[in-house]
């Protein structure tokens, strides 16, 4: 069979051509019969001109045709038959069943492809939106208007522009890619490509876009997303900020309603507060505007400017309450701090932009160059015009040590029952252990380092200074006995006071370093009462460093005495 078939085709090409030819005509024939031409249904003057109008009808005075379902009415036009084509003049108006109606001063309507063009004060009206426009396109098969110049769209809720456009007709969408803003009464929607929905008033971005509003000039970015014109309600995924007074949030995806004033981000989050230099980072967060407060956590960290170094807090959970003059930031469990001259550790920290005061609680510890220091609440205060460290206030059980350089089993210590501490240029500077103060440190030759001698002093108050974070003077107030040993004679069982501990491992050595958890919880001591007048501690601790005692000065931590 398939032998004699091509047997057939070798042998016989012209019948094989001319069943081509026929199947040609027969397909030609039925596209031809498919496409319907256009109809007169009324003119006043029905004439032909055919030098100036070849091929054309001319048809005068309340022109009407209809094209499959759609009619068009003019005061003139020129039909074509042959080409199917039908070109109006003079309060041209195109409708397509109950759903579309279209005014213009001028159309061309091609029946063959079912599109009309029209310009010159074109408007379209369908029951969800208007919209005007210079220059039209509508492709009937489609169901689609296009204008190539400057569009508006107006619907119930919002008027739209734009440079160019395309209207959908079945799904209500608006789509435009230039210049195209949504604007009401509450809002204004400016981006270079969005999707509009005339009968639900959502609008859809696709590119670099900015909502702002006209009552408050809150804004929100982003370059993807969505916004509900009728609630409010936003929700942006791509390079997502908001704006908030003096705050501004950037986050991976952001949802925000500004009727409740409440937003929610995610992923890599930041929040600037550009009035108390303030930067808080983390991985979700929750704003609620109108209480002017927000909550971050995964691995949120805040951020404070001092002078031209940064401090690291980090926790948990991050608080931050109240209005820019009486903000309050709080960090609750596995807090870590990190400052180039100043680290530490508790389990929740306070601090206050009223007062510029910082507490921490829980087995709190700070170290500040070789320095470690330990209480039951350690507080710093900060300037808050110049934003830099100003004082130190260590309550109950106050304890400072610093590893000796040589060798590590040796610690000098100093212990009281508060301590006050003076920063210069975010540098510890001065130092008053005040009440119960002991103090054990080993002297070194200057020159060769050698251990000569180990000392133990017990006093009413100790005060020191400090350069460069180490310790250069140490002064005694009240003294009431100590000692000097020789290395060998020091008793073994007192190198180490009561209440010792080395918390070196877990100091953060990098800011990196404050996001490690450590394996070990800490020991959590019930605090005694916390004295809260900080302006008096302060008031103490300045009159104890300018009081002049007949005691001179005696020899601080491998330095002479003066």
């Amino acid at each position: 069979m398939a032998c004699s078939f091509h047997y057939f085709c070798r042998s016989k090409p012209k019948i094989l051509k001319r069943i081509f030819l026929f199947l040609l005509c027969l397909y030609s024939l039925q596209n031809f019969s498919q496409t319907k031409r256009i109809n007169i249904l009324s003119a006043e003057i029905s004439t032909v001109d055919e030098d100036k109008f070849p091929g054309a009808t001319i048809l005068i005075g309340n022109v009407k045709i209809a094209h499959e379902g759609a009619t068009l009415d003019c005061k003139r036009a020129l039909l074509y038959k042959e080409r199917n084509e039908f070109q109006a003049v003079g309060e041209v108006v195109v409708e397509q069943g109950d759903s579309i109606i279209q005014y213009s001063d001028f159309a061309n309507y091609y029946g063959n492809t079912k599109i009309a063009k029209s310009w010159g004060n074109v408007e379209v009206v369908d029951k969800d939106m208007k919209l005007s426009t210079d220059t039209l396109y509508f492709h009937r098969k489609e169901q689609f208007l296009y204008y190539p110049t400057k569009g508006v769209i107006r619907d119930t809720k919002n008027t739209l522009t734009s440079n160019t456009g395309t209207y959908f007709l079945n799904e209500k969408k608006f789509s435009a890619k230039s210049e195209v803003t949504v604007v009401n009464p509450d809002n204004k929607l400016e981006s270079d490509h969005l999707d509009y929905y005339t009968n639900t008033n959502l609008a859809y971005i696709y590119g670099p876009s900015t909502v702002t509003n006209l009552k408050d000039s809150t804004r929100i970015y982003a370059e993807r997303g969505f916004f509900d014109t009728n609630t409010d309600i936003s929700y942006f995924v791509q390079n997502a900020k908001l704006y908030l007074k003096e705050k501004t949030i950037q986050a991976d995806s952001l949802y925000y309603d500004k009727r409740k004033g409440f937003a929610s981000a995610n992923h890599k989050i930041k929040v600037v507060d550009t009035l108390q230099n303030l930067i808080i980072k983390g991985n979700y967060a929750e704003v609620f505007e109108l209480k002017d407060s927000l909550f971050i956590v995964d691995k949120p960290v805040a951020i404070s400017v001092m002078d031209k170094d940064s401090m690291y807090v980090h926790g948990d959970t991050i608080l931050v309450t109240g209005e820019p003059e009486k903000r309050i930031v709080r960090t609750f469990h596995n807090v870590k701090i990190f400052k180039s001259n100043l680290q530490g550790k508790c389990d929740s920290i306070h601090t206050s932009q009223v007062t510029g005061l910082t507490r921490m609680f829980n087995s709190p510890v700070l170290w500040s160059g070789k320095n470690q220091i330990t209480g039951d609440s350690i507080q710093f205060l900060s300037n808050k015009e110049t934003n830099k460290l100003d004082s130190l206030f260590v309550y109950n059980d106050a304890f400072m040590i610093q590893k000796d350089s040589i060798d590590p089993t040796n610690f000098n210590q100093i212990k009281g029952r508060n301590m006050y501490g003076k920063f210069k240029n975010n540098d510890l500077s001065l130092m008053l252990i005040k009440g119960n103060a002991e103090s054990l440190y080993y002297n070194r030759n200057e020159e060769s380092l050698k251990l000569e001698t180990i000392t133990k002093e017990i006093a009413s108050d100790i005060e020191f200074t400090l350069e460069n974070n180490e310790i250069i003077q140490t002064k005694y107030f009240k003294k009431t006995e100590g000692k000097t040993f020789p290395p060998s004679e020091f008793p073994e069982e007192e190198k180490k006071f009561k209440g010792f501990i080395w918390r070196e491992d877990e100091q953060p050595k990098t800011m990196e370093d404050i996001f490690i958890k450590d394996n070990k919880k800490p020991v959590l001591k019930k605090s005694k009462k916390v004295n809260k007048d900080v302006q008096k501690a302060k008031m103490d601790f300045n009159k104890e460093t300018i009081k002049k005692e007949k005691n001179k000065p005696r020899e601080g931590f491998g330095l002479k005495r003066e």
